[in-house]
């Protein structure tokens, strides 16, 4: 069945073949992507719109010495199976397997570590410059869609590259009409017309760079000689190709947004919809968002291309005028919120929380500063599974909290998520609202009222005797596994709610009343929420013991999200087993405190 493409171990088998059987190759690779995908998920219509450019790039340069940097990495997978990874695909993007993104400690031929948008020019260019430098003849080229051109940093890659005239950087600009979602805005009608051929490409060739084509993307009979010519060439060029997300397959082509990253499927029939018994937190989102709206006009929806993902599809159903994707460009999206917001709007921005990342100067200055009612619904907070370190929700509440203005809360079950989103827009100054990816804990949704802002709430009492007594301070999604490991411990816990402000009076309640605390938090424990515990008991003086788990100082690596809390000790055997340990060292300090702890958690094992 794969004929052609078992005899591929490498770009230098690759380049040993006749380019007449490129085209059966291509077919080959893409039925390929196609069975793999299907039974472990992953990314799919992008990466089948890819394989003909795949080809060709390691047909024509001389990889892994001339630099490939694929934007995003959705579009990789080709590159991944060509450059010696073919047999390690069923287990991608899971534990101990390959990524699904580019990453340069797991093979040469990924020159460059890529998952957030927009990257692939700065980086490609700054590879050129070394190249220049070093007098070292190597090609750099940057693979770049039409969706990554919606962001601000290519453009300024472009800007900054067009300069110099004597680099050996070629920006192929894969051009297919879509990021996750279809694109929109001013430059979609542009690339339109430049693929009809109705316009100049005076907007790349005013930035400096020499442009060729359209051409199509799938024609190998084409961009290969394509590739070559400009191979020849010196001085900033862009090829812009044209192609189709989901190509080879028809379910894929005619729904690219369904088929961008499946789980397993079967290929024969397609991705079959499930039923879902709990909702996600996505879903809980979507539906207050709409029912919000409903109520008040003033309420705008604002996402970064993630209309899908954030769960604003029926809210740009229902209200249309209200919906704005702003594309790829994140910094946009909040300036943007916060000039709707001076004039009376209120705007709620859907964002995950690593793209939160990206406009972090525009969260100080154009919000914070400004005191403006911004909405940040903080989807994907913690763990996220197979996207692994590049996407993990893991700096939000250590970046957060330390901005002034800004009320951060974290829920623990989905209708307290309904019930902070609604506490957070009665609040006239910014706030941000971060919950989990994936289902809820299955709690029914009540009417929407507003919590007590900065106050938490004891959901589990101990029975412990005086002077052996254990409390849990739990944030958000901690809270369910916190009560797990109570039931064992016999602890008390909190849900916190709030991770900004603090419910100071309650942990110096938590402090008078239990020996040793213990802070969990979905998030990385530098800096965390649990560090924000530490800072007031230490302003107050009394300062039991105090455990902080959450994130280690390191990134998170894919697997399920199962097997990552897991592996960050974060499940509830981890938690207990931390517990544990920590009293067993109190112990071994020869606390007598901590000693009746420790052999009442013993017999509570028992």
């Amino acid at each position: 069945m794969f004929d052609l493409l078992n005899t591929i171990d490498s770009p230098a088998d690759l380049r040993a073949l006749h380019a007449q059987v490129l085209g059966p190759l291509a077919d080959e690779l893409r039925t390929f992507i196609l069975h793999s995908v299907s039974k472990s998920g992953g990314h799919l219509s992008a990466n089948l719109g890819t394989v003909e450019l795949a080809i060709a790039l390691h047909y024509v340069f001389d990889t892994p010495d001339d630099r490939i940097v694929w934007d995003v990495g959705h579009q990789a997978y080709a590159h991944k199976i060509l450059t010696g990874r073919r047999e390690a695909m069923g287990n991608i993007r899971q534990q101990g397997g390959v990524s699904g993104f580019p990453r340069r400690c797991e093979s040469e031929y990924d020159t460059f570590g890529t998952a957030h948008s927009s990257t692939s020019i700065s980086a490609a260019l700054g590879m050129a410059v070394a190249a220049r430098n070093q007098a070292h003849r190597r090609h750099c080229v940057a693979v770049i869609g039409d969706g990554a051109l919606t962001g601000g940093m290519a453009y300024e890659a472009l800007n900054n590259a067009g300069r110099y005239q004597d680099l050996p950087l070629l920006v192929i600009f894969n051009d297919n009409e879509m990021s996750i979602s279809p694109s929109v805005g001013a430059l979609r009608r542009h690339f339109a017309e430049l693929r009809a051929g109705h316009c100049d490409a005076m907007l790349f060739k005013s930035l400096g760079f020499s442009y060729t084509g359209p051409i199509d993307g799938h024609n190998l009979d084409v961009l290969v000689p394509a590739l070559i010519a400009l191979k020849q060439c010196r001085g900033p060029q862009l090829l812009h190709i044209v192609t189709q997300k989901g190509h080879g397959y028809s379910p894929a082509a005619i729904d690219p947004v369904l088929y961008h990253a499946p789980g397993k499927f079967d290929p024969a029939h397609g991705v079959v919809p499930t039923v879902i018994g709990k909702p996600t937190y996505t879903q809980v989102f979507s539906q207050w968002i709409c029912d919000e709206a409903a109520l008040d006009p003033r309420i705008i929806a604002i996402t970064p291309a993630m209309r899908e993902g954030s769960g604003l599809v029926e809210f740009e159903k229902r209200f249309p005028d209200r919906f704005f994707d702003v594309e790829i460009a994140e910094q946009h999206a909040l300036t943007f919120a916060a000039g709707a917001a001076v004039d009376g709007l209120k705007p709620v921005v859907a964002i995950y929380s690593t793209f939160m990342q990206r406009a972090y100067d525009q969260l100080i200055h154009d919000i914070a500063i400004q005191n403006l009612p911004v909405l940040f619904a903080i989807d994907r907070a913690g763990v996220v599974g197979g996207d692994g370190a590049t996407h993990t929700g893991a700096f939000d509440i250590a970046f957060l909290r330390c901005i002034p203005n800004l009320t951060v809360m974290t829920p623990a079950d989905e209708n307290e998520c309904r019930q902070l989103l609604h506490t957070a827009l009665q609040l006239h100054g910014p706030c941000a609202v971060r919950y989990p990816r994936g289902q809820g804990r299955g709690v029914t949704a009540s009417s929407l009222h507003s919590l007590p802002v900065g106050r938490g709430q004891i959901c589990r009492v101990t029975r412990r005797p005086v002077g052996a007594r254990l409390a849990l301070l739990a944030f958000g999604s901690m809270v369910a596994p916190a009560l797990e490991v109570a039931g064992v411990l016999d602890a008390t816990v909190a849900n916190m709610r709030f991770i900004k402000p603090l419910d100071h009076h309650l942990i110096e309640q938590l402090a008078r009343d239990n020996d040793v605390l213990v802070t969990l938090e979905e998030g990385c424990v530098m800096g965390g929420v649990g560090s924000a515990c530490l800072e007031h008991l230490a302003s107050t003086g009394h300062f039991p013991p105090v455990l902080q788990l959450g994130f280690n100082d390191e990134f998170i690596e894919h697997g399920t999200p199962e097997q990552v809390l897991e592996m960050c000790g974060l499940d509830a055997a981890g938690i207990l087993h931390s517990i544990t340990a920590f009293l067993c060292s109190l112990d071994m300090k020869s606390s007598t405190t901590c000693s009746a702890i420790n052999a009442v958690t013993l017999r509570s094992r028992q």
